[in-house]
């Protein structure tokens, strides 16, 4: 990697130059492009990427478990034939046995017995490169700690330990599930360390928390202007209180952090892969393709696809922000293989609505603030039009319900022939009225929920961010189901963990984390077989790639999992739980890693 460059923050808040102010709840400042970390010459275009994971296995057969096709029927079988990374054959042993001699003499059978066989799932919004990016940061997050006090005294335990002056770093902080202050002000950072810079992303990833010698580094004082959309919070006397808002002021101080510059990211990204991997992922669609490296961030998709040590597929949206840059790569929707392609263009039209930045309607609860527009409508609208008439996918950030209104309202704004078949997506999509389900069944539009929103987020939605009224409308999948829509779910990692069986039990159960026994809006929860379709076949024609994985067919990519247990038979409550035995990537073992 070259040696950087700390950028200067846009004061516009959208930009086809890439300095714009936005971030998607799980790729944060990937909105605001690291253009610190950006690589010198121009990327390698996606037609050169690899087209294997690995050396294909040759003929083997499966049998003793039960074959989950999640095919239109959503059928089971006895056995499934794999041929050269491909399935030849699933159906009862016999029949597959017979399939899998006729395509070899040398046919390894593989017993599997009392398991589960499901297609690999498709994780369909998970930033990889800056997940890959931020791994290494001090996870301070309130599943591991309580309170703030707790998440404090960890980080001054952090900085005794580290070099002096070396930042200290934390992620995934968020005060509306930690007890304590509403913000890490910088007077509380300084306890930490009264020297060495400090540092704390939100969860929500559109929240940054330094302390004062992290804004001494970065030259914010009281004199510094805010950018637009992006403010600094200020004491009343007008100097910054350590709090930053929005990607832009977030850049514009965590950029002079040098640690950003150690990491290996192709290195980082495969361990992403592998930790998917052993969750039973076998595609993940990067919702940030540009955010991290510009356009470079496709030398990073060709160099961990040709270490040939991918445990997944990737498949990405391009971040409108970095336009200029991938419009001079020629990107072209479908640019790529099997193994990486381009099947999306993605605008983040709004912000977070635990961070309270998500736009709405109506204020937040006990406020007059309804949030940000990243993107005003005018310019949602010509965006959209520009990017569905040279053929993209658009892949459209809309977490509150007036965001939802914008996004609507610009896909509305396209011919009929423009939307046809595109499968044009939200994101998040969370707050959903019953009429803005309507306009997305009557335009053939398809949400994706980070449905962790209602079990992680739920109370804090219901009691604190939005009241009980609005928080019902939280991830309608049953009302979706209804009204005809296809929908997937996702995690959004950072924001919660990669894991499709929690993503199922969220959606099936709705239970609410630290208050058993609660559930949140049970009408819009969905049985087990739709949730698991979400993550499979659905993810998989949301990503434009239904035609090769998804489900357990003939021809498809062998990519599945091995389950210890069948996700259709045991409780609710224990699918997060389910054991993943095995992993398999075009037919080759990807989890456990082979000795």
């Amino acid at each position: 990697m070259s040696t950087p460059t700390v950028p200067q923050p846009s004061t516009s808040g959208h930009a086809h130059g890439g300095e714009a102010v936005a971030g998607c709840c799980g790729s944060g400042l990937l909105g605001a492009g690291l253009g610190a970390l950006a690589r010198t010459g121009p990327p390698t275009p996606a037609t050169t990427l690899r087209t294997s994971p690995g050396t294909p296995p040759g003929t083997f057969v499966i049998r003793g478990a039960r074959v989950l096709t999640v095919d239109a029927r959503f059928s089971s079988a006895e056995a499934i034939a794999v041929h050269d990374g491909r399935i030849a054959a699933v159906g009862t042993l016999d029949e597959v046995t017979a399939a899998a001699e006729a395509h070899s003499e040398d046919v390894q059978v593989v017993d599997r017995p009392g398991a589960t066989i499901l297609p690999g799932f498709v994780e369909p919004h998970a930033p990889v490169l800056p997940t890959a990016l931020f791994a290494g940061w001090a996870d301070v997050g309130a599943q591991r700690f309580d309170t703030v006090d707790a998440v404090l005294a960890h980080l001054a335990d952090l900085a005794a330990a580290a070099e002096p002056g070396r930042w200290v770093l934390g992620r995934l902080f968020d005060p509306s599930l930690q007890a304590g202050p509403g913000e890490l002000t910088a007077d509380l950072l300084d306890t930490v360390s009264p020297e060495a810079p400090v540092a704390v992303l939100n969860a929500s990833l559109h929240l940054a928390y330094v302390n004062s010698a992290a804004l001494a580094v970065a030259g914010v004082d009281a004199s510094t202007p805010d950018l637009d959309g992006s403010p600094y919070g200020r004491w009343p006397d007008g100097s910054p209180n350590g709090v930053l808002k929005g990607q832009a002021a977030m850049l514009s101080v965590l950029g002079h952090n040098p640690a950003l510059m150690e990491v290996n990211l192709a290195e980082a990204a495969l361990a992403v892969t592998a930790r998917a991997a052993a969750k039973g992922v076998t595609t993940i669609c990067d919702q940030g393709a540009g955010g991290i490296l510009g356009p470079g961030d496709l030398d990073v998709y060709a160099e961990i696809a040709a270490t040939g040590r991918m445990a997944t597929r990737l498949r990405y949206s391009a971040m409108d922000l970095r336009a200029d840059g991938f419009d001079q790569t020629g990107l072209a929707p479908g640019d790529g293989d099997d193994l990486v392609r381009a099947v999306g263009w993605k605008v983040i039209s709004d912000g977070s609505n635990q961070g309270r930045t998500g736009h709405q309607r109506e204020p937040y609860l006990d406020s007059d603030d309804t949030g940000i527009a990243y993107v005003e409508p005018d310019a949602l609208v010509d965006i959209v039009a520009e990017r569905a008439a040279l053929g993209w996918q658009l892949v459209v950030h809309a977490n509150g319900d007036r965001a939802i209104d914008d996004t609507l309202d610009a896909f509305e704004a396209l011919p009929p022939g423009l939307r046809a078949d595109r499968r044009h997506r939200i994101e998040h999509c969370s707050f959903l009225h019953d009429d803005q389900i309507a306009r997305i069944a009557a335009m053939g539009l398809s949400p994706s929920f980070l449905i962790g929103h209602v079990h992680y987020w739920g109370r804090a939605f219901r009691d604190e961010i939005v009241g009980p009224e609005k928080a019902r409308l939280l991830d309608r999948t049953a009302s979706c189901t209804t009204a005809g829509i296809r929908w997937t779910l996702h995690s959004d990692e950072m924001v919660t963990p990669i894991d499709p069986l929690r993503c199922v039990e969220n959606a099936v159960t709705r239970s609410l984390w630290r208050e058993p026994g609660s559930v949140l809006a049970p009408e819009e929860r969905v049985d087990v077989e739709t949730a698991i379709r979400s993550m499979t076949a659905d993810a998989a024609w949301q990503c434009h790639s239904d035609g090769e994985l998804g489900s357990l067919e003939v021809g498809k990519l062998a990519d599945l999992v091995v389950l210890a247990d069948d996700p259709t038979t045991v409780h609710p409550s224990r699918l997060r739980h389910i054991e993943v035995l095995e992993t398999y990537l075009g037919g080759r073992r990807v989890h456990p890693e082979p000795a």
